[in-house]
This record gives C-alpha cells, sequence and structure tokens, in this order.
C-alpha cells in the first residue's frame, strides 16, 4: 500500500544555514541594514548605561560628602520683606545636642576686584561672604590650592577663593593681591566646587573678625551649615526654626543639600526617557530598513523560491527561510549594538571618573527588541514569498 509522500522536516541549523547563506549573497546591503539596527540598540544602551553610571556617580558623592547636612537660612517676613536671623543664632544651633559641627557665612556689602583700576559696576556677580574656619570642615569643601583661613589670618586681611570665582577673576595664585571692599586683601587659597554649599563656588571668603573690622559687617549670619546624627536629623530639623530665631521660628528656611542633589539626578531621569525614546525611533527605522532588505530579497529571488518550491518545498519552510534570515540580520545588528553601546558608555564614564554601571536587564532587553523587529520586518516578504506558485515564480525573468 503506497503511504503518502510526507515533505521533509528542516531542522534548526539547516533554517541557520539557509538563512546565512542568503545574508552572505548581499553583503554590503546586509551590512547597511544592520547598521541601522546597531545604531538604535547601541543608542538606547548607552543612553541607559550613561544615565545609570551618573546616578551611581551621584550616590557615590554623597555617600563620601555625607547626607547629615543641614542649612538654615533667613526667610521672609509677613510683609513680604527679607528676615534677617540674629547674631547669636549660630552659637544657638550649636547648643543643640545631636549637632555636632556647626559653621556660618554672612553677606558682606562689597566687591572684589583684581586691583583698584576696575570699573565699580564690573563684581563678575561674585559675593563677599564672612566665615570662620570651621566652614571648610562642616561642608565637606577642599583647597585646590594654597590654605584655608585659620585663627591668624581669619583676623587679617586675606581672602579664598571659590572655584567660579577664581575663575572669574583669573586669579589662581596664593600670595596676589585683591581689592575688596577698598582695601588690599591677600590670596591664600583657591577652593575645588563645593557640590553641597554651591553658593560658595562664586564667593570670595574673608574672615568672620576682618569683615567687622575693616568692611562694617554687622555679625549677621545669611546662612548656617550644620551637620548632625543621622538618627536625629528629623528631630533637629524640628526645633532648628525655633533655636535659631526665637522671635520668628516662621520666617526660618530649612534645607537639605542633598534632597537637592538626588532631585537634580532624579529630574534627570526625564531626559533620560525622552532620549531612550529617540533611541527607540532609530531602532524603529532600522527594523524599517531590514523590512525593505527583506522585500527586494523576495523579488530578487523569485527563481530561487520557485526552484525549492518544485523541489519539495513546503509554504511554511519558505516562510521559516524569510524569518530566518531577518532574524539573524536583526540579531547581528543587535549584538553590534550592544556591544558599541556598552564601549561607549564604558568610556563616557571613565572619561568622567565615574563608575561604569550597566543594569543587568539592557543587554537582554536590546536583543529582544532587536529579535522582535526581526519577526515583523520578516513576516510579510516571508509570507509574499511562500505565496509564489513555483510556475509564477520560475518563469519571472
Amino acid at each position: 500500500m503506497n503511504q503518502p509522500l510526507r515533505p521533509a522536516r528542516l531542522r534548526p541549523s539547516d533554517l541557520f544555514l539557509l538563512g546565512g547563506a542568503g545574508l552572505r549573497s548581499r553583503p554590503l546591503r546586509v551590512v547597511l541594514s544592520a547598521l541601522g539596527i546597531a545604531i538604535g540598540v547601541a543608542a538606547m544602551t548607552a543612553i541607559v548605561g550613561i544615565s545609570v553610571s551618573s546616578k551611581a556617580e551621584v550616590n557615590r558623592r554623597l555617600d563620601q560628602l555625607g547626607t547629615n547636612l543641614l542649612l538654615v537660612s533667613p526667610g521672609q517676613t509677613l510683609q513680604g520683606q527679607r528676615s534677617q536671623l540674629p547674631v547669636e543664632a549660630t552659637s544657638m544651633v550649636g547648643r543643640i545636642g545631636p549637632v555636632h559641627e556647626v559653621a556660618a557665612t554672612g553677606k558682606v556689602n562689597a566687591h572684589v576686584y583684581r586691583n583698584d583700576h576696575m570699573p565699580v559696576g564690573r563684581t563678575g556677580s561674585i559675593t563677599v561672604l564672612a566665615t570662620d574656619d570651621r566652614l571648610l570642615a562642616t561642608v565637606a569643601a577642599t583647597v585646590r590650592r594654597g590654605s584655608w583661613l585659620n585663627a591668624a589670618t581669619a583676623r587679617y586681611p586675606a581672602v579664598v577663593l571659590g572655584a567660579t570665582a577664581a575663575q572669574r577673576l583669573d586669579v589662581y595664585t596664593p600670595g596676589m593681591r585683591l581689592w575688596l571692599g577698598g582695601a588690599w586683601f591677600s590670596l591664600v587659597g583657591v577652593l575645588e566646587p563645593v557640590p553641597l554649599a554651591a553658593e560658595m563656588d562664586s564667593a570670595a571668603l574673608i574672615g568672620w573678625e576682618t569683615a567687622q573690622t575693616y568692611l562694617g559687617f554687622d555679625g549677621r549670619p545669611t546662612t548656617i551649615y550644620l551637620r548632625a546624627a543621622e538618627q536625629h536629623l528629623p528631630a533637629v530639623r524640628s526645633v532648628l526654626g525655633a533655636t535659631a530665631n526665637p522671635q520668628h521660628p516662621d520666617e526660618v528656611l530649612i534645607s537639605r543639600p542633598s534632597d537637592a542633589i538626588a532631585a537634580r539626578a532624579s529630574t534627570n531621569a526625564t531626559l533620560t526617557q525622552l532620549l531612550v525614546g529617540l533611541g527607540a525611533v532609530a531602532l524603529l527605522v532600522g527594523g524599517v530598513g531590514i523590512g525593505n532588505t527583506m522585500v527586494i530579497s523576495v523579488l530578487e529571488r523569485r527563481q530561487e523560491i520557485g526552484l525549492r518550491r518544485a523541489l519539495g518545498a513546503t509554504r511554511r519552510q519558505i516562510r521559516a527561510q524569510f524569518v530566518t534570515e531577518s532574524l539573524l540580520l536583526s540579531g547581528l545588528g543587535g549584538a553590534c549594538g550592544t556591544v558599541l553601546g556598552t564601549a561607549i558608555t564604558a568610556g563616557y564614564a571613565i572619561a568622567q571618573g565615574w563608575p561604569t554601571v550597566m543594569p543587568w536587564w539592557a543587554s537582554p532587553a536590546a536583543l529582544a527588541a532587536t529579535i522582535l523587529i526581526g519577526v515583523i520586518a520578516g513576516l510579510y516578504p516571508a509570507v509574499s514569498a511562500s505565496r509564489l506558485a513555483p510556475t509564477q515564480a520560475l518563469s519571472t525573468p
């Protein structure tokens, strides 16, 4: 009894060889199509990697600088005017039990210039602040050049410049003289940027006693910096207003610089999502390129398809062949894009001095996206190829 003929089944290895042979016959077109996918995947991978590395750097810096710093500053009165802190506010804050470090700055009505020939209006937006020798340790600042104010220099005309102030004045060498408040001051140091007290970057810092002696400073603090035990921060924060300004506790502003830095890092996540969307668009464009390549491939290989159909290949096998080609093409682009995106992330993070962090899900997600695009891009051409009748395909010139 004759049994009906059954078409041979293609093993996965056979499909892989068939798909690879189709790609090898058009190397330039394959490279260009895979490049579109690679660019999209690299963009998405690099954006995610750089964003996560940036957040890791923010967390690292906060761990180093500490998150137990609080700022106390005057708010507004009921009439909308700027309030003032009492002269003794700093010492009163220092009496709070859990507070172990406290320092203050006070705004001085003076300007600083490179020399006494500069026009009065060209201040460079540099603020003159009175302070004491405890400020450096309290805000975790470091000196780039020279030294910080000490018990001796804080009583005499000596000044320390913030990083931005030194850049605006183009002054970096300790020992130079600066015209400050109508008198000559000697530059003793230049600070590195201060992440937790950005207002110090564009300031000229002088000793508290010096400001009172030479510049008529009234001794009122405009910002108080304090550090307290982490577990007691909520309790300290609740009593700071009444302690710093007992008569008007509601006119005291209290902030935590580390919260602002963390909020800025969170805000960057919105931009990251936008950039990831642009990377997804690039990936979609790459998928359209693959679909175009596969459609052209079907048109160019009609005779090959007809011959295979005449030799017994089923429609399912023809569909599987072209879907496999599309998957191989997108997979090639996805793998190259993942490697490229990881390399870009590592290079950028190293250049910025950040830790290189790549989320574990980034590479699998990128490859899964390319596989999905490969299936979608290759489905229509594969179905079109499988519907070609052998005689029609062979008769095509």
